[in-house]
């Protein structure tokens, strides 16, 4: 009811005395609280887009990391995870051979664009879950002195979101698989990407993943866990569903781990439309309720426009994965058209 509406009611014959009283109390609630959820909404708006929408700008016309050789990185070198580690960045990639088998390679850089790798993987196919089709996409964050990798343990059969813990970065103890495929409140598929919060929240740690619903659309999903390493599905629907006609139609998947704000928790997430044509984008969700969403992009912020990013193994596909802050920056790593990766830079307020 808009206050122009209450003042017809009240002018009505039926509306006396008190009545009017409380149209009039009920009609200032209201304006004041919609008020207030304007400014709200605006506030955050403009706050997550002054920290991290945009606008996004590649800092290489080219590849940073692309594949080579005919081995373990032959086919393809693509959805990397970042972080900051003894004064460089590090990342760990996915690299694919031609038999279609991952397995995670490792890169330094001083500057976060020019990358130095090593000549071996530190992560290869072991566990019965991987077997053949190796490990997959991985998500890098920090707790005290462990690093947590969860990535996607792949067997040619079934895709399962998985856990690894590190000390260094280089020598990494499975913890198995966290999330497993078919046994979901709302999942019944497979499981992938998880993206952990990076830092607790009403006590628990918590995790956005993707998990394929009944309608076989793959959707955003939300984890907790006391230990980091035993995770339990915390909804039972979707927390960022597909939206039908959009660029995330299809596909609705976490990219790299949330940043965590006075405002909200900002989550850059990856979707894909029916064409699977895969593009960019935020949401943001409650900072005491990582359940809860408070905005979404109405539209991509990135989205493929390099040739390198339109060709390749799967066309059209900027998926990002890994993030990593320099200063008034954060720096946001992608795989283009699972072959390549490249590096776009955010402007952000400290």
């Amino acid at each position: 009811m808009t206050p122009a509406t209450a003042s017809l009611f009240c002018g009505f014959p039926f509306l006396q005395g008190g009545m009017k009283g409380r149209i009039k109390n009920m009609v200032r609630t209201w304006t004041r609280s919609l008020s207030l959820l304007f400014l709200f909404a605006s506030g955050l708006l403009l706050s997550a887009q002054n920290r991290t929408l945009g606008p996004w700008t590649r800092m290489s016309n080219d590849p940073i990391i692309s594949p080579q050789g005919d081995g373990w990185e032959s086919a393809g070198t693509f959805n990397p995870a970042v972080i900051r580690a003894r004064g460089k960045f590090v990342m760990l990639y996915r690299a694919q051979d031609k038999n279609g088998t991952s397995r995670l390679g490792y890169a330094e850089s001083a500057d976060g664009v020019h990358f130095t790798r090593e000549s071996q993987p530190v992560l290869s196919p072991e566990a019965g879950y991987e077997k053949d089709g190796g490990v997959e996409d991985p998500r890098l964050v920090k707790f005290g002195h462990t690093y947590y990798l969860t990535y996607t343990g792949y067997d040619k059969k079934d895709a399962q979101l998985c856990l690894a813990t590190s000390k260094d970065l280089f020598h990494w103890q499975r913890q198995g698989v966290i999330l497993p495929a078919y046994k979901g409140n709302w999942n019944v598929g497979w499981t992938k990407s998880g993206a952990i919060v990076p830092e607790k929240i009403n006590g628990k740690y918590w995790m956005y993943f993707l998990g394929t619903s009944a309608d076989k659309a793959d959707q955003m999903g939300l984890a907790y866990s006391t230990d980091l390493v035993h995770w339990t599905e915390a909804t039972d629907v979707p927390v960022l569903p597909r939206l039908a006609g959009r660029f995330d139609s299809r596909v609705v998947e976490p990219g790299p781990p949330p940043i965590v704000t006075k405002d909200g928790i900002v989550l850059v997430y990856n979707g894909a439309d029916d064409n699977l044509i895969y593009r960019t984008a935020i949401a943001v969700f409650d900072r005491s309720d990582p359940r809860k969403l408070i905005w979404r992009s109405e539209q991509p912020v990135f989205f493929p426009e390099k040739s390198w990013e339109k060709i390749g193994q799967v066309p059209n596909v900027v998926f990002v994965e890994g993030m990593a802050r320099q200063g008034n920056r954060y720096l946001f790593y992608y795989g283009a058209a699972d072959k390549y990766i490249g590096v776009a830079e955010v402007p952000t307020i400290p």
